[in-house]
């Protein structure tokens, strides 16, 4: 084949874009007129002209849906310049049908059909606000009926009655709690003496008026003598605050003419080793049974007792 366009021989020969060049339109190819390559509709073979498509295109917007067929109808070919263009238009303009969607229409409560059960709704909370309501009257009613029982009761108040006031008068009826009874209590220097005994106040630490005590003990025959006049009768202690050297002493217990079956024992319970009296004062007491009224208290020096002790005071305490 000879240079050069020789017209359309097989399809794969075809140039649809031939009449774009100089050679092409030398050998008379022109623009398609009736569709062509890249347009609708088939385009007829002229001689010479190279053709547009061996395949027939479908056209956009051919294609059908349904049973309704919708045609694209492409714009007009381009206009020359300064010309008005051909705009697109809706299918509508060219005697299509329009598609539509029918939308069904929204059912209120007054129409007809099944739409919100809005009286369903409203029932349902009118009842529950009645039980609310039904259930605080009767937690009020329960509340004003346990006061009324609680008034009711026997040994209550009733809520009407006017609170008990408190008398200020002072009451004549004499007191159930027993009052302490006042035990007597004696310096040994006041004592009636006997024997040698006799006061001093030479060493320090007597708690005797004055610091005075009993002195001169420590010699058989030697004595003190008390008469303690008790409210009542019954056991007590007979405590006693004495001195020694550092050296247990005891004495003879006499009571109400009785004497003890054992010493009240004036031993040294600090544990001093000292000698001097003044650090060794401490107290000691010996169980006894008094009566009411008058009590003598004897404590002596006998045979067989180791009397060296200065004597402070003596005390009734109650017993064990």
């Amino acid at each position: 084949m000879a240079a050069g366009n020789d017209g359309a021989s097989k399809p794969e020969d075809d140039d649809p874009f031939g009449y774009l060049y100089a050679d092409g339109q030398a050998a008379g190819a022109q623009a398609p007129q009736g569709g062509g390559y890249g347009y609708p509709g088939p385009a007829p073979a002229q001689p010479g002209v190279p053709r547009t498509s061996y395949n027939q295109v479908r056209a956009v917007g051919e294609r059908q849906y349904g049973h309704q067929q919708q045609a694209y109808v492409p714009p007009q070919q381009q206009a020359p310049y300064g010309q008005p263009q051909a705009q697109y238009a809706a299918p509508e303009t060219y005697g299509a049908q329009p598609q539509t969607r029918t939308i069904p229409p929204q059912r209120g409560g007054g129409g007809s059909g099944r739409g919100p059960n809005t009286k369903g709704l409203l029932i349902g909370a009118v009842s529950v606000v009645a039980v609310v309501v039904i259930g605080i009257a009767a937690a009020v009613i329960s509340n004003a009926g346990g006061e009324k029982d609680k008034g009711d009761q026997a040994g209550g108040t009733p809520s009407s009655a006017p609170p008990a006031t408190v008398s200020e008068q002072p009451t004549t009826e004499p007191s159930a709690e027993k009052t302490p009874e006042e035990l007597p209590k004696q310096d040994a220097a006041t004592l009636t003496l006997g024997g040698s005994a006799t006061t001093e106040k030479t060493v320090q630490g007597a708690e005797g008026v004055g610091g005075v005590y009993v002195s001169g003990f420590n010699t058989p025959g030697a004595s003190v003598t008390w008469k303690a006049n008790m409210p009542s009768g019954g056991k007590y202690r007979l405590t006693v605050r004495y001195s020694i050297p550092a050296v247990d002493a005891n004495a003879t217990l006499t009571v109400n003419g009785k004497a003890n079956s054992l010493p009240i024992g004036l031993k040294n319970f600090i544990h001093s080793s000292d000698p001097n009296p003044e650090k060794n004062w401490q107290t000691t007491w010996a169980p006894v049974d008094l009566q009411k009224g008058d009590n003598e208290i004897k404590i002596s020096c006998e045979a067989g007792n180791q009397c060296n002790v200065l004597l402070d005071w003596l005390e009734v305490t109650p017993g064990p």
